[in-house]
């Protein structure tokens, strides 16, 4: 069994929900049901998922939930381009977070690839 909070993509998965939720209270309360909900949801599963994979017992149960987890990476990501579009952040704050996510996805692929080696 593995442990979760040694593993660097989940620490800053998880750092990274901190931030999203931070981020989404100053979205319109019109998007509390919607997108903020979305985004939120889109975080939280990624190192969520990461924990649950961590207590499955072989390498290619937990790459199934490493690839739910860079699955719900890209879902965010698209919903970080959809709230600069909508102006609910702006083109520096939307920076920031492409490039966190990005890091993220790539630490989740490389880790991906090594369990499937």
């Amino acid at each position: 069994m593995r442990d979760f909070k040694k593993y660097n993509v989940w620490e800053i998965s998880y750092q990274f929900v901190l931030q999203i939720y931070n981020i989404t209270k100053q979205f319109p309360k019109s998007e509390n049901y919607q997108l903020v909900s979305q985004m939120q949801r889109a975080a939280y599963s990624i190192p969520s998922n990461f924990s649950e994979g961590c207590g499955r017992a072989s390498d290619k149960d937990f790459n199934r939930f490493v690839t739910i987890c860079l699955g719900s990476a890209h879902e965010l990501e698209y919903f970080i381009l959809l709230t600069k579009d909508l102006k609910y952040i702006d083109i520096s704050t939307y920076d920031l977070l492409t490039t966190e996510i990005n890091e993220i996805k790539r630490k989740l692929y490389s880790l991906s690839k090594k369990l499937i080696a």
